[in-house]
């Protein structure tokens, strides 16, 4: 995407950039470049991505201060925290007032490198800015008062092992991992969970026990897919894990792990397109 757009009139006009830092308990100061007189009042307009088919909602807005020369800046608090899910960026009241799309800038991720570790507070509130795919800047937001931080995934010849840290919850008496397969909800299989130390635990998935419990698709069907969750106790809510902790916004095209090859079908963890944890199991191909 150019930098610049025409409208039509005076020829390209520059379009905004913003760089941005995030500090370690969630702040964000963004920086951007505007030229617009001092006793100008833009804004900056966070907008929830709304839903296929769904209408956009309100937008959080935040003033824009002078911070030098054509510079302008503005600090998003850590709270309230952003509802889950992606805020596209932009500028309100500048020139105009039509909203701007935000190109991104430098990003400063490194308060998010360590992940928090056990004192992170909770409910577990993140914010990854990050480029779009049609190069604007956006943010990704989770907001999750028990959370399941995905850690070390050692993929072996038929099973995974996981590594994982509890947020919001303690494990109690009966906890144990659940697979659960996607649009069948009646298909779980419950695995042991074996502790290691404070709130870490790990587990391991055989793929060939998901095969077994009619996880297995047939030459030519479509694969199957099992979401990966954790119950810290005996009749305590199921948690789904993830890896939401670190500075990766968008981490399904990123971290890929080899399949493991069983009777007629492939199993690979991965993560989705909201950074949670899950297993395909698909028909090996031929030829």
């Amino acid at each position: 995407m150019s930098s610049s757009d025409s409208d039509g009139v005076n020829g390209p006009v520059e379009r905004p950039r913003a760089e941005v830092t995030v500090e370690a308990e969630g702040r964000l100061t963004v920086g951007v470049r505007l030229p617009l007189p001092a006793s100008a009042r833009p804004r900056l307009l966070l907008q929830l991505r709304p839903k296929k088919g769904k209408p956009e909602g309100t937008g959080h807005y935040v003033e824009l201060e002078p911070a030098g020369p054509d510079q302008w800046r503005a600090v998003l608090e850590a709270a309230p925290a952003l509802e889950e899910g992606h805020w596209d960026a932009y500028v309100v009241g500048a020139p105009e007032e039509e909203r701007t799309p935000l190109l991104p800038g430098l990003r400063d991720l490194r308060a998010l490198v360590s992940g928090g570790g056990d004192g992170r507070a909770t409910p577990v509130a993140v914010r990854i800015p990050y480029a779009t795919k049609d190069g604007r800047l956006a943010v990704r937001a989770w907001w999750r008062a028990m959370h399941a931080e995905a850690g070390r995934i050692d993929p072996a010849d038929d099973s995974m092992t996981v590594t994982a840290r509890l947020f919001g919850a303690r494990l109690g008496e009966g906890a144990a991992a659940t697979v659960h397969r996607r649009g069948q909800g009646s298909v779980v299989r419950q695995i042991a969970l074996r502790a290691e130390g404070g709130q870490e635990f790990s587990f391991t998935v055989d793929y060939k026990e998901l095969v077994a419990e009619g996880g297995g698709p047939g030459a030519g069907e479509a694969p199957v897919f099992w979401d990966v969750y954790v119950r810290p106790a005996t009749g305590a809510p199921r948690i789904r894990v993830g890896r939401l902790l670190d500075d990766i916004a968008e981490r399904k095209a990123v971290f890929v792990y080899p399949a493991a090859l069983l009777d007629g079908v492939s199993a690979r963890p991965y993560y989705t397109v909201d950074n949670d944890l899950s297993v395909e199991v698909a028909p090996r191909r031929t030829g």
